[in-house]
């Protein structure tokens, strides 16, 4: 993908999106064509790592036990100790942190009581921790390392449609960063895919309550609906 077609449509999306009394975030939407959702091999569930941060305050939620415990308190928003996990056998309260953090990590040597405890409130919202972005503690891990990383990484998923959507910055990024954001998630999707970019049928950029521009297209999605319902031909009146 094209830096220079990323830049002009970032501009689109900022010059054409009122200023409201929040910060608004800058989403991603990538719309797949060609694949098949019921093949595993068609579906897209994979962790990306931003060289720079989308400015979401990112919270991370350690579960240890009690060998780790201080160095997960000096990194982590909050850390729970095994001899704690009792009170969350309580529905409500197993739920109502799950929805708290954004990333949980958890010590390897306590896992299989984490998913007892936790995995049926965590893993529907692709929380549980995963060893593939090293969340999956051993005694020589680098808490305050993993704790920074995951500030800067996603989840990019395809739940029921062919569509990946994801925040990659706020409306105060730098082009730059945005794009080398957009990129890392293009990139990686792509590699996911069955046939790379062939696969990839658009790519869209917009702030929380602007307009959709698709990269690399002269106008926004808005404006290219009207045209087309300006297109149709008028039914006569009986």
């Amino acid at each position: 993908m094209d830096k220079a077609l990323i830049a002009a449509t970032l501009k689109k999306v900022k010059d054409n999106s009122p200023k409201r009394n929040f910060k608004q975030s800058l989403d991603l939407i990538m719309n797949l064509k060609g694949i098949d959702l019921k093949k595993p091999e068609h579906q897209v569930n994979i962790f990306v790592t931003f060289q720079y941060g989308t400015g979401k305050d990112v919270s991370v939620c350690a579960l240890v036990d009690s060998d780790l415990a201080s160095k997960a308190r000096e990194a982590c928003d909050e850390t729970i100790t095994i001899d704690q996990f009792e009170r969350f056998k309580s529905k409500a309260e197993a739920k109502k942190l799950a929805n708290k953090y954004d990333f949980f990590i958890a010590q390897s040597s306590i896992m299989p009581k984490v998913a007892t405890v936790f995995g049926r409130y965590l893993g529907p919202k692709g929380k549980m921790p995963n060893p593939k972005i090293g969340s999956v503690l051993t005694p020589a891990s680098n808490i305050k390392q993993l704790y920074d990383q995951l500030k800067r990484t996603v989840l990019l998923v395809t739940k029921n449609e062919p569509t990946i959507k994801c925040r990659i910055g706020n409306e105060d990024t730098k082009d730059d960063e945005a794009i080398d954001n957009i990129l890392a998630v293009y990139n990686s999707v792509a590699q996911k895919l069955p046939n790379d970019k062939q696969n990839i049928k658009s790519v869209i950029l917009k702030l929380t309550m602007g307009p959709s521009f698709v990269i690399g297209s002269e106008e926004g999605i808005e404006a290219n609906a009207e045209k087309k319902q300006e297109s149709k031909p008028r039914k006569k009146g009986k």
